[in-house]
């Protein structure tokens, strides 16, 4: 597949927000076998796994920024990670108040 080229600006500034259940957080640590602990904006310390379908697009490593779903019955402690943000939009979410 190869390097992804950056075509435009445009592509550079698509983010995506946080929605009313997702929490954004930073992984702390490598736990092995696509899991990870993740410190979230919302106080928590949750042990979040990669989504299946970001498991081969995306490589998450200690200190990314990522967005995390949070599990319906585990909500304090589980969540899946489904977005790493880059470190332009890391950027951006520190100028817009996110975080």
């Amino acid at each position: 597949m190869g390097k992804r080229k950056v075509k435009s600006e445009e592509a550079l500034k698509k983010v995506v927000l946080p929605s009313t259940n997702d929490v954004i957080g930073v992984a702390s640590k490598v736990l092995g076998a696509e899991r990870f602990l993740v410190k979230c904006k919302d106080g928590h310390e949750r042990l979040c796994r990669i989504r299946g379908k970001m498991k081969r697009r995306a490589w998450v490593r200690e200190g990314d920024v990522v967005l995390v779903s949070p599990w319906d019955f585990q909500y304090d402690t589980r969540g899946d990670i489904f977005w790493r943000y880059r470190k332009n939009q890391v950027e951006w979410l520190r100028n817009e108040g996110y975080l």
